[in-house]
């Protein structure tokens, strides 16, 4: 040892090797500790079983204990883990009840083994333990209240990826083929915005009030997207059917990837809303005629800025033969930036809403602002990213990914109950609409409304000498029919000052650009970038009574209210006690060694080397009477928190 006493600081250096603890060990203990207070790791070893040779002395429940606590630690590698973890093995296999750390050799033999049977059961008994204990003691789990005053559910279903990339090799005759690592986990599919050749997509469902992961189901490259939505649903249904919680008040909010009416049949009378992408749509009669009335609303989102005209379509077949749904139509003009989601078709971009919530209930602005709600989920998955990445590759084989990804789900889980347990919080509740304004009730003196008939409409006259609008053909759909046959659809409708209404109707530009009249319809020969436009003029005739007609019911007065919790500060406030206090980890001196008993005779089962018993299996690795007793100290623990949890304190 060796000082520095010329100085107000003494500083004194040793040759010892004395590790400093992990700054996660404090977290592990804790979730160690509740997972077995709870009785979820004597579930496992019970429920989760699996055997294999060449496993030594450890059961699953080893593997477990490394996974879990690699999730919790938040290294980035397994190998930079374990070096942090291997002072301190013995202490923290003994936080679960065993005895010796698998290296990590043996651990990726044992994903590389792993079954699907396995892995379902892990995922069974994953839901049971979300089912189990509600995070809060509320009577209500959060929830969406309507217009109408139901109470709702909702649950997010969406995709992630995560890409892997991969060298280019040559691949010529006189070479052996290609053998790539990841390619029992990955395949090609869509990229998004990751970089790499290879992909695998991950469905996951989020309880979007409480922020609790119930389920994640992957695949190589674009995955099955529709078995994965099957599946999800019966999460959500086992969900709702345990909180004793109608199915028909559950509420789905589907990713861009499901935007298309054959799915519909997948989701079990579930309500859902999501973007649609079957824009053939558009072309629909009913739907062009829809589109040549004023819109139902013109919200403009705070953020953006954009303001989308809305059009509600209640009750339109979406697919030939399957059943018929709202849908709604949502226009925006086109920027000179290309939209990255919808169609444009001339100078309008059209975008596409499908969804089973009823029009009494929710307006086409709530449906629409409803879903793009979702973009919390969005903020979500970028927590989870950085807090455990479970997407990061951890086995090279598809069950082993997945074995890893449920526990890493479960941590989130964990953290999140046992946050609310240290900082305990009532719902907050969100205005997430304002009440609508009553409309107003006509009186029986009042004048009977007035329908405004119009003459025939006035076509404008181009400057340049193209073909007149006159030679367009209207159409009973509400469109046009220019002289090659091809169709304009209405763009604008737009009342002027003189009382006259002037609708626009455009072209689409794959139609105007190899169209043999094309110069002289447009009149700007081959250098035009833009589709044909005609604008017509409608002038008013008079004004015709209308009927008396039965009053409409009105429409519910109430806002639509949204009810949630916190979504990280539970999570985060845990993590800083924990990892900001002092953990204090003593192993009590081993035992001198005492006389080995006699050898006993071998059983006919272990000469015949019989398989061993599940009890048998379990029992190698546990931790023995006769090891060496572990204390751990852990130092800022609140008493509440600590009693809530059956923590003793000091």
């Amino acid at each position: 040892m060796s000082s520095i006493a010329n100085s107000p600081v003494s500083i004194q250096t040793s040759s010892q090797s004395v590790p400093s603890t992990p700054c996660w060990l404090g977290e592990v203990t804790v979730i160690a500790h509740f997972l077995k207070h709870q009785g979820v790791l004597a579930a496992i070893e019970e429920q989760v079983r699996f055997a294999r040779r060449r496993f030594g002395h450890y059961d699953l429940i080893d593997f477990v204990a490394v996974l879990l606590g690699y999730a919790i630690s938040g290294e980035r590698t397994l190998e930079t883990f374990y070096e942090r973890l291997q002072p301190f093995a013995n202490a923290y296999m003994a936080l679960f009840g065993r005895q010796r750390l698998p290296h990590r050799s043996t651990l990726s033999r044992f994903l590389a083994a792993l079954d699907q049977a396995t892995v379902e059961a892990l995922r069974t008994l994953f839901l049971q333990d979300l089912l189990a204990r509600p995070l809060v003691k509320e009577e209500q789990p959060g929830g969406l209240w309507d217009r109408q005053g139901t109470h709702s559910l909702v649950f997010d279903v969406d995709g992630t990826r995560q890409a892997a990339r991969q060298r280019a090799l040559p691949c010529t005759p006189d070479l052996p083929p290609v053998q790539r690592r990841l390619q029992e986990v990955c395949a090609p599919g869509y990229l998004g915005r990751k970089r790499g050749e290879v992909v695998r997509t991950r469905t996951t469902v989020l309880q979007a009030h409480t922020h609790e992961w119930m389920g994640t189901f992957s695949g190589a490259g674009n995955g099955d997207y529709r078995g994965e939505l099957r599946r999800a649903v019966q999460v959500i249904s086992a969900y709702v059917k345990a909180r004793s919680f109608p199915l028909s008040q559950a509420v789905m909010r589907l990713g861009g990837q499901y935007g298309n009416g054959a799915i519909v049949a997948d989701l079990a009378g579930l309500a859902y809303v999501m973007r649609g992408k079957d824009y053939k749509l558009l072309d629909l009669p009913q739907v062009q005629a829809r589109l040549a009335l004023p819109p139902d609303q013109q919200p403009t989102h705070p953020e953006t800025g954009t303001c989308r005209a809305l059009f509600d379509c209640p009750d339109l077949l979406v697919t030939p033969t399957g059943p018929r749904r709202r849908v709604i139509v949502a226009t925006h003009p086109a920027t000179e930036t290309c939209a990255k989601i919808g169609t444009t078709r001339g100078e309008v971009v059209y975008e596409l809403f499908y969804t089973a919530l009823p029009v009494g209930a929710f307006t086409p602005a709530d449906v629409v602002e409803f879903y793009l709600h979702r973009g919390a989920f969005e903020t979500l998955l970028s927590d989870e990213d950085q807090e455990q990445d479970p997407d990061r590759w951890c086995s090279h084989m598809a069950c082993g990914q997945e074995c890893w990804q449920i526990l890493s789900q479960w941590v989130w889980n964990l953290r999140l109950e046992l946050g609310h347990a240290l900082h305990p919080t009532a719902m907050r509740t969100t205005e997430f609409a304002p009440a609508r304004s009553p409309e107003p009730v006509a009186q029986p003196g009042d004048p009977a409304p007035t329908n405004v008939s119009y003459k025939p409409p006035e076509w404008a006259v181009s400057r340049m000498g193209c073909i007149a609008g006159s030679q367009f053909t209207p159409q009973p759909d509400g469109t046009l029919r220019c002289p090659a046959g091809f169709p304009l659809y209405p763009q604008e409708r737009r009342p002027e000052h003189d009382g006259s209404l002037r609708i626009v109707y455009a072209a689409r530009i794959g139609h105007c650009r190899p169209c043999p009249l094309r110069e002289d319809c447009q009149g700007y020969g081959a250098a035009t970038k833009k589709p044909r436009r005609v604008s017509a003029v409608l002038w008013p005739v008079g004004q015709a009574a209308c009927s008396p007609s039965p009053p409409s019911p009105r429409l519910p007065s109430h806002p639509i209210l949204w009810g949630d919790w916190e979504r990280r500060s539970h999570r985060r406030g845990l993590v800083k006690l924990l990892r900001h206090q002092c953990v204090d980890v003593r192993l009590a001196e081993p035992s001198p060694p005492t006389l080995s008993p006699p050898m006993r005779p071998l059983s006919r089962a272990r000469r015949a080397h019989w398989r061993l018993s599940w009890t048998e299996r379990l029992a190698r690795n546990a931790a023995a009477s006769t090891s060496p007793s572990v204390s751990i100290t852990l130092f800022g623990i609140p008493e509440a928190f600590a009693e809530a949890i059956g923590l003793q304190a000091l």
